[in-house]
């Protein structure tokens, strides 16, 4: 239950404490004194209204920094604990007080804290959920929605998990049938896709490609179409150096028996100048050697240089072919021209392998979208059969709030259609559609929510479902604003009955019952406050002189004569008598018993 409200700075509420009690509370006060600021201030705390620059600048008070709401709560629920606490990553216990701050601050930046620890506002929106569920005239245009008659039909029958089920093998079929879709579209050109790259692997594999194949066939190609001037020229170098009269070796062995003789004469400056003539009469020997051996072995076979050159050709074309559009794209880097094919050959096997593989792809989803079908084909109809169930359910105990509403003679329906599974118009919610039918007059034919003109009707209606989803509820908190909008006396005093009876659970549970859960109700017909097990009164009084007059509201818990003065004043303005007052006792006298 919520203990205690504490608001500082919020509009036109400079500072208030709001204690609430267990039972059924009740907010009163004139036009306009606030008394919805109350729920605004619970909204804002529990992560309802985001607050942000725009709406900081007209909830915090002028010439504040900062406004802020605290709330205290007391948990019950084990259950409610546990998830409050998983929700803000800290043990909670059943019994233990619960305390949530929200700060808006005139920039718009806001903070949050469960417990003195921060949070975010998806926390305190998460965690709410457990904690408070308020009810306004907005939900009123939540029940006329036929989506949203689902959602309350599921709550009722607890079908939510069932619901989520089939919404998640709903989307995963959708999204399969999807890709199958693109896969088909593409699927001829995709086919021609790897034709052309099935022709272009082809090519390159015959071809029998060799890293650094190019610059060794280049290299032998011109050997060989060189040959007659290579054998000729390296056999007459050969005998310049080593083999005719006057040589070169020749001249130096000359040249060396000379520096031997003269060595003897002075070793020291002659002995390294010989050995240096001596080196390089090796070295051209080696060399005249070398090429005496290359010339005469220099043969060339019949037919290879036709061979070469078609090889050569092939090469040369593929290079062109293939290399050069893929420098283009930047799919290939290697200096090696035939590397550069290589990689291109491998990066074909890359793309026939995910063409393949889509090919192979559009039979495992067909395999998939089957299994899916199959599967919505089981869970869709299991969950039609709870929500009928729930329907017949509901139905009855729709109609037996409508007796206790003053509304006999009035039938409820929710009527379902059930689509096949296989349907293009099934959504993820489920394969029904349905709509609430109300029948407000005997006689009469039942009409959707919709077309039900009177709002105390709609009241009634979203007060009876209301009242019905409550008891299967886990949240023990319920808030009402203005549930009276658009009502008379007579129909008040129902209302307030039921309020009464909501929060102590049972009809006629008067003040004898314990309350059961926390029903918190802001309303201006005295048949409701006089109902109520603990009463709040707020009033807007100005303070100050001149240009410092400033408006604030004050919020105070009434019994007794101020009670009875109030609800007076509800019954007939400012101008109570002696009779209103004794009237307005006896509501509350009348309650009590």
């Amino acid at each position: 239950m919520l203990r205690e409200l504490n608001i500082s700075n919020l509009a036109i509420i400079e500072n208030v404490a709001v204690e609430f009690a267990p039972g059924f509370n009740v907010v009163t006060g004139q036009t306009g004194a606030g008394k919805s600021m109350v729920i605004g201030a619970l909204e804002l705390l529990l992560g309802l209204r985001a607050g942000g620059a725009e709406e900081a600048a007209v909830i915090v008070r002028p010439g504040c920094d900062e406004a802020r709401v605290s709330g205290l709560f007391e948990i019950s629920g084990a259950e409610a604990a546990e998830q409050i606490g998983c929700i803000t990553d800290q043990t909670i216990k059943p019994g233990e007080p619960l305390l949530i701050t929200r700060r808006v601050f005139a920039s718009g930046r806001t903070s949050a804290s469960v417990n003195g620890q921060p949070a975010t506002v998806a926390m305190l929106r998460q965690a709410g959920q457990f904690l408070i569920d308020i009810h306004g005239q907005h939900d009123q245009q939540f029940l006329l929605r036929p989506a949203n008659q689902l959602l309350i039909l599921d709550a009722f029958c607890r079908a939510e998990d069932a619901r989520r089920n089939f919404a998640a093998v709903h989307r995963e079929l959708r999204d399969l049938q999807r890709r199958k879709t693109q896969l088909e579209q593409t699927g001829r050109s995709r086919s021609e896709q790897l034709d052309l790259l099935a022709y272009q692997a082809d090519e390159l594999d015959k071809a029998r490609l060799q890293a650094g194949e190019l610059d060794k066939l280049k290299g032998r190609y011109s050997v060989i179409r060189n040959a007659g001037r290579l054998k000729e020229e390296c056999l007459r170098a050969s005998q310049s150096l080593d083999e005719n009269d006057g040589s070169l070796v020749e001249q130096l062995g000359r040249i060396s028996r000379t520096l031997g003789e003269l060595t003897a004469m002075d070793a020291k400056h002659i002995a390294g100048p010989k050995d240096a003539v001596d080196q390089a009469m090796a070295i051209l020997q080696d060399a005249a050697r070398d090429l005496r051996g290359y010339g005469e072995g220099l043969d060339v076979e019949p037919g290879e240089l036709e061979k070469l050159e078609e090889r050569l050709d092939l090469l040369n074309r593929l290079v062109h072919k293939y290399v050069q559009s893929s420098r283009q794209s930047g799919a290939v880097g290697q200096a090696d021209p035939v590397g550069q094919l290589l990689e291109f050959r491998k990066q074909i096997g890359e793309k026939i392998a995910q063409l393949s593989g889509d090919s192979t792809a559009l039979g495992e989803l067909d395999g998939r979208i089957d299994d899916l079908g199959k599967k919505l084909e089981h869970i869709g109809p299991a969950l039609s059969r709870t929500r009928r169930k729930g329907a017949e359910r509901i139905k009855s105990l729709v109609e037996e709030q409508f007796k206790q509403l003053g509304m006999d003679g009035s039938a409820f329906d929710a009527s379902i259609k059930t689509l096949s599974a296989d349907d293009p118009a099934v959504g993820p919610s489920g394969l029904d559609e349905i709509e609430f039918l109300v029948r407000t007059n005997p006689g009469m034919d039942a009409l959707p929510l919709a077309k039900i003109a009177s709002g105390g009707e709609l009241s009634r209606i979203m007060l009876a479902l209301k009242t019905i989803l409550a008891d299967n509820d886990r949240i023990s908190i319920l808030v009402f604003d203005e549930i009276d909008a658009n009502i008379g006396d007579r129909l008040g005093e129902v209302i307030g009955r039921k309020l009464q009876e909501l929060a102590h659970a049972g009809p006629s549970a008067g003040r004898t019952k314990q309350p059961a859960r926390q029903v918190i109700c802001i309303t201006h017909l005295s048949q409701i406050a006089a109902r109520a097990d603990h009463h709040i009164h707020v009033a807007k009084q100005v303070v100050g002189k001149g240009e410092k007059k400033q408006t604030v509201m004050q919020v105070r818990a009434i019994a007794g004569d101020d009670r009875v003065r109030e609800i007076a004043e509800m019954l007939a303005g400012k101008n109570v008598t002696d009779a209103v007052l004794q009237h307005a006792r006896q509501m509350l006298e009348m309650d009590e018993k």
